[in-house]
């Protein structure tokens, strides 16, 4: 009986937590093996910004250790969110990854942890390489109209990106 009861009950915080899930947009990402050439590991910033074009979130930015002279070459994210603030820089910043893919989590909070308005945003992602390619990818986003799911074309130092957005009750 005890036992019956103890998994009527875990039962019921599983469905409980299921339905009550915090909100989530997750971007997968994949950076291109590009064989040609010199290969140097992309500098990648993904961010969010709202209709006004003012920062909201840097969700991930991947630099070389002794890349803060290079930043700016990272352009819309260093003129938007990176040049005012290089504290903020070290504390996201970490190292470049290599062609693979990554999978980049974020709560819908912005920089301070204060939940988003269901409102319109843009996600940005920007990758360059050195001796290499430049690309600029933006999808925008509703966090009104509810869950959904986008997949974005494959671009030169990119692969297919998809941007899902979970949890969102209507």
């Amino acid at each position: 009986m005890r036992h019956l009861i103890r998994t009527i009950a875990a039962s019921a915080l599983f469905v409980s937590s299921a339905a009550f899930a915090a909100p989530q947009m997750t971007v997968d990402l994949t950076l291109s093996e590009i064989t040609e050439g010199q290969y140097h590991r992309p500098y990648v910033a993904v961010w969010v910004e709202n209709t006004q074009g003012q920062p909201v979130k840097t969700l991930s930015l991947w630099v070389w250790d002794e890349g803060h002279k290079w930043l700016k070459d990272i352009r819309r994210w260093w003129r938007k969110a990176g040049r005012d603030d290089m504290s903020f820089v070290d504390g996201i910043a970490s190292a470049t990854r290599p062609a693979g893919h990554y999978k980049i989590d974020w709560d819908l909070k912005d920089e301070l942890g204060k939940a988003l308005e269901p409102a319109r945003y843009t996600v940005f992602i920007e990758v360059v390489r050195e001796h290499g390619g430049r690309d600029l990818v933006r999808q925008n986003i509703d966090l009104a109209a509810g869950d959904f799911s986008v997949q974005l074309p494959a671009t030169t130092e990119t692969g297919v990106i998809d941007i899902r957005l979970s949890g969102m009750a209507r």
